[in-house]
């Protein structure tokens, strides 16, 4: 394909991305995803949460780093270097660490399983062409722009965020049944989904660094499947729990 027409596909695919992350985030208040605590029947074939989480997650770890290294710019050292090294650090993490320390066994149906695999191969492959394509300039100057510095910065606050509320999570006492705990400490003082406030802010911080459109989508399809979740997981927690934690927003401190 030359490369004015790879540039064609990409654009459109690229607008239609924005699009359809307008449908989910309208969808997801409707219908919430039916895996974890929200399992439902109906969904058809399912699988355990394990392998779902590592179905689904791991290919994240694998497309973006192979399709973006070896086109990376040769002025793009060090920070693309650096970009595709914190995306890789948190899909290995979320696809291949993750699924092992899981407890829980509620099944997850195939069809989630199916749709966040193609969603993680599109964004794949748009962020990794973003980065060496048909993003910005990202040479040795880069590390003197504050839009670089503070995206970075973001990245690593939100990674430890997301990192440290999973460690509270997965440390829940849990009965024989496997059934949930209030968590709390750390972020979950303010907020009933931290993990996702956390991942938020890292992809923020990864779409201010890259300066790329395909950074940027990715962060309104955090927003758009995150956001309603949360939501969903807070009025979970308040009608499971009559002593959930009255002051507690759903994502976003002191706001929602």
């Amino acid at each position: 394909m030359s490369g004015m027409h790879e540039h064609g596909l990409y654009r459109a695919i690229l607008v239609g991305w924005f699009a359809l992350s307008a449908v989910t985030f309208i969808a997801l208040f409707m219908t919430t995803a039916p895996y974890g605590r929200h399992d439902a029947r109906g969904w058809g074939p399912v699988v355990a949460p394990r392998w779902g989480w590592l179905l689904m997650e791991s290919p994240a770890a694998i497309v973006m780093p192979a399709l973006a290294l070896p086109a990376l710019r040769s002025d793009g050292w060090p920070i693309g270097w650096v970009l595709v090294g914190l995306w890789a650090l948190h899909y290995a993490n979320r696809g291949l660490v993750y699924p092992f320390r899981l407890r829980s066994k509620r099944p997850m149906p195939l069809v989630v399983v199916g749709l966040a695999l193609f969603f993680n191969v599109v964004n794949g492959w748009l962020n990794a062409r973003g980065l060496t394509v048909y993003g910005p300039e990202l040479g040795r100057a880069a590390w003197s722009s504050p839009r670089v510095l503070v995206g970075l910065a973001l990245f690593v606050v939100g990674l430890g965020v997301n990192w440290d509320a999973d460690r509270r999570l997965l440390g829940l006492p849990r009965g024989a049944d496997g059934g949930y705990a209030i968590p709390r400490g750390g972020l979950f003082s303010l907020v009933s989904s931290p993990n996702y406030l956390g991942e938020l802010v890292e992809w923020l911080g990864f779409a201010l660094a890259a300066g790329s459109m395909a950074g940027l989508s990715f962060f309104v399809w955090t927003f758009a499947n995150l956001v309603p979740r949360a939501i969903a997981h807070h009025r979970w927690y308040r009608r499971t729990f009559p002593d959930y934690p009255v002051g507690r927003k759903a994502i976003f401190p002191f706001v929602l």
